[in-house]
């Protein structure tokens, strides 16, 4: 069975090896026949900690690494918006 790859920004890097990314899915709704967009948090393991938030990385699901971590990075697509510091 092929793994599941999932595409999402990167919402925190804070922990060690650890990304958390929103992945983001639209749908129409069956009654009101509107888009409808619905997001969810994932935990992901970074390896190398290449990761930082506003980038856009590509997910694949794998073994458990811990109680909530079941997915890895498998590439990090976009570079972050650096944002300058106001002076």
């Amino acid at each position: 069975m092929p793994k599941r790859v999932l595409q999402g920004v990167v919402v925190s890097d804070k922990g060690e090896k650890t990304i958390v990314v929103k992945v983001e899915r639209r749908f129409t709704h069956p009654v009101m026949k509107k888009t409808v967009r619905r997001s969810k948090n994932y935990h992901a393991h970074d390896e190398a900690n290449v990761a930082k938030v506003g980038q856009t990385v590509s997910i694949e699901e794998c073994r458990p690494f811990s109680k909530t971590k079941t997915w890895k990075l498998v590439e990090a697509a976009q570079a972050a918006a650096v944002e300058a510091p106001a002076a």
